[in-house]
């Protein structure tokens, strides 16, 4: 269910007025076509936000944005942009975000938002994927999840979608708040918290009490969709002033999966009961991770109004996103399984654990890399996936990153590995060679490691073929 939405005429004066800018150039009638950051791709008639950063001036691309047919600036200097109608602020990044914020008001669009320490853009992608089948659907794009990237993502409400789906992303105290304060979301989802970005917070305590900035300037008009299993969620969610779903694999959780059959990365299936009815899902996305997210975005879907027999066909059509557990073909006939774009302890020791359950005439072979920002818990943490590796019946383990990552190497060890079972690689590019040659038909091999790390140049190489 949603509310009266209305496309939004983006005009320079519009502009000026959420920024409280002035037109230094051209009309308050101008006509925007978008709104864009990057120079090089930036639409014809799009508004050019030029960001100041610590390497990167965008004033200094005018002239390149004007070539490219910007139809308007948004500056904190004065310039000349050849007629185009010129917007000028002290602050653009905070013209960006007040502008976001504005359009987003004047969309009446429902919004949606989706934060924890991991699930969120799988959990963004199924739910907006779900909604698709109803509503006019928005959800940003890749991880433009941050200070920037959010509000940029919120002027495209003007093209007047029922519902907008987006994430939260964070690594600080304080920027989910500035992030909720933007997109003052209807509603609020909270996958659960783990031990991402530690090393910043010292403690996961820490952590959740960064991540339940997403539960703050609600009414009692907002809805929160939190996970019944995790304690420290449940702790905050306890003071919201709205109303509360909770979902998971809790006898207590109003959406709620049973009889759950794991069978690892070959997917899951479990009877789904919510107070709109019940149904078997069957998920081709791997593991009781990827479950806990169906179960997110079942929530959300039916607070909107969408009926089980869609909800239930939809979840079932969903593929893994591309680097996120996501399945190639090796070079050897071996099955990969992608899960290359970032790493958690948690997420990492789920992944093992759905690599342990998928039948395989081959060997099993984990290839980890680094888990970056886990600070002075890095090591326990690396060591701890290590023995969960070991312990999971994995055959060959790579290890990959600087010193946290012996970390693996040590507890694997300490779980019984032997040397021949191990490899170890300084960078993810001195591994890729030699892992192509580890890896045999027949085997299933995960992939995973922190971004920085770069463990898809190991994905890349073992790559024939598309993606599946």
């Amino acid at each position: 269910m949603t509310g009266i939405v209305a496309a939004v005429v983006l005009t320079a004066g519009l502009v000026a007025e959420a920024t409280r800018g002035q037109i230094i150039a051209g009309s308050a009638a101008d006509v925007l076509a978008s709104v864009s950051i990057d120079s090089r791709t930036i639409a014809k008639g799009a508004l050019f936000v030029a960001l100041k950063g610590e390497r990167v001036d965008g004033h200094a691309y005018i002239a390149d944005a004007v070539k490219h047919g910007a139809g308007g600036f948004l500056v904190s200097e004065r310039t000349d942009a050849d007629g185009a109608a010129v917007v000028l602020v002290k602050d653009t990044l905070i013209a960006l975000q007040a502008l976001g914020r504005e359009i987003r008001r004047r969309s009446g669009a429902k919004v949606v938002a989706i934060t924890g320490s991991a699930g969120k853009t799988t959990t963004k992608e199924l739910l907006a994927d779900i909604l698709a089948g109803q509503f006019n659907v928005f959800r940003n794009r890749g991880n433009l999840n941050n200070h920037i990237g959010l509000p940029l993502s919120l002027t495209e409400l003007a093209r007047g979608p029922e519902i907008a789906v987006v994430e939260l992303g964070m690594n600080h105290a304080g920027e989910i708040r500035t992030l909720v304060a933007l997109a003052e979301p209807d509603i609020r989802v909270w996958t659960n918290v783990g031990d991402a970005h530690i090393g910043h917070f010292g403690s996961r305590d820490l952590v959740a009490d960064a991540k339940a900035e997403v539960l703050e300037s609600a009414t009692t008009d907002s809805v929160a969709v939190v996970n019944a299993d995790d304690p420290l969620i449940i702790r905050h969610a306890g003071t919201f002033p709205g109303r509360v779903i909770t979902f998971g694999f809790d006898a207590a959780a109003m959406i709620r999966a049973r009889d759950v059959r794991d069978r690892g990365f070959d997917g899951t299936s479990a009877q789904i009961e919510t107070p709109a009815g019940s149904w078997m899902l069957h998920l081709k996305l791997p593991g009781r991770v990827h479950l806990m997210n169906a179960l997110a975005a079942t929530a959300v879907a039916i607070e909107c109004g969408v009926r089980p027999e869609s909800i239930a066909g939809r979840l079932a059509e969903a593929r893994p996103v591309l680097r996120r557990g996501s399945e190639v073909i090796s070079t050897s006939g071996a099955r990969v399984i992608d899960d290359s774009y970032n790493a958690s302890p948690a997420a990492m020791q789920a992944m093992l654990a759905a690599l342990a359950t998928t039948p395989t005439i081959g060997r099993r072979v984990a290839i980890l890399g680094e888990m970056l920002e886990l600070g002075s818990a890095a090591w326990i943490l690396h060591e701890a996936c290590g023995r969960a590796a070991a312990q999971s019946g994995v055959d060959v383990l790579v290890a990959i990153g600087g010193q946290a990552a012996d970390g693996f190497v040590a507890g694997a060890k300490a779980a019984g590995f032997s040397d021949a079972q191990l490899h170890r690689f300084a960078d993810s590019a001195s591994a890729a060679a030699p892992v192509v040659s580890i890896v045999k038909a027949g085997d299933v091999v995960l992939v995973k490691g922190s971004r920085g790390t770069r463990t898809d140049i190991v994905a890349d190489a073992l790559q024939a073929g598309g993606t599946r």
